[in-house]
Formats: C-alpha cells, structure tokens, sequence
C-alpha cells in the first residue's frame, strides 16, 4: 500500500519552542563562591592559594549543592581570607547552606550610639535592590580595602 500526496493533507506541526535551560540553584556558600570569582576573576586555585586551602577543598564547597554540615571554623577562616570577604559572611553562608542559621554573638555597644547614618543603613538594606546592594557592597569593600592599605593613617 501506497500512499500520495493529493494537496489535502495538513501541514506538519510547527516547531515549538525550547524553553531555555534552567540555570542550577546554587546554595548561599557556592553563590558567594561564585560571585567573589566573577567579580575577582578568580579561578579556585587561586582562592585556595590566598587562603591555604587545598584546590579540592575550594572546588567541593563551591559544587556540592547539599551540603550535610557546614564546613569546619579552620576551613571557613581561610575560605573567607582566600575569598577576600568577612569571616562572619562565610560562617552565615555555610549556616544557611546547610539549612541552618547563624547569628553572630550579641553585638558590642557600637562606639557612636544613636548614629544616624548607621541606624540609616542597617535598616534600609532590605529595601534595596540587589543591584544596589551589590554597588553598596562594593562601596564598602572599597572603602575596607582602603583602611587596611592605610593603617597609619586614621
């Protein structure tokens, strides 16, 4: 049996579109990895180089999606020195990767009680983009990196 065209038949379907893929979700410790590696140019090597890690070390913590339990305080402290970035942002970031939540201890009396400006900051973060809050981060990690070149002079 054959069959012939005659004219009738319907056209074929067109092709439907592909959706685009689905970027992976990334927990709090490897989305702090990976943004300190883009906005350093940074490879893992070089991370675990700056902070006396093993490579592997590095390359686990930014891969592994679930992690079981937060890494060890000795491999948060050179993870945040070989990331260039407050001890106390990687310790909340491995926390919450894990499904937990840190909170630093109770903070000090600050030196300037009543300080507008930073009553003004601390609670307005929130309400801030996130592409605002990445150029007030980069604002303050600015300014923290001038301190530390110029310590003699404050």
């Amino acid at each position: 049996m054959t069959s012939q065209a005659t004219g009738n038949e319907p056209d074929p379907p067109a092709e439907q579109p592909r959706p685009a893929p689905l970027e992976p979700v990334l927990n709090p410790l490897q989305r702090l990895i990976q943004q300190r590696l883009r906005e350093r140019g940074w490879s893992y090597r070089e991370v675990a180089r700056r902070g006396g890690l093993p490579h592997s070390t590095v390359h686990t913590l930014a891969a592994t999606r679930n992690l079981a339990r937060p890494p060890r305080p000795a491999t948060i402290d050179a993870l945040a020195k070989g990331l260039d970035v407050p001890v106390s942002a990687v310790r909340a970031a491995a926390a919450a990767s894990t499904g937990l939540h840190y909170y630093d201890e109770a903070p000090r009396e600050p030196e300037n009680p009543g300080d507008p400006e930073r009553d003004l900051l601390m609670a307005s973060i929130d309400e801030l983009t996130p592409e605002d809050r990445r150029h007030v981060a980069a604002l303050v990690e600015s300014l923290r990196n001038r301190t530390a070149q110029e310590p003699g002079d404050r």
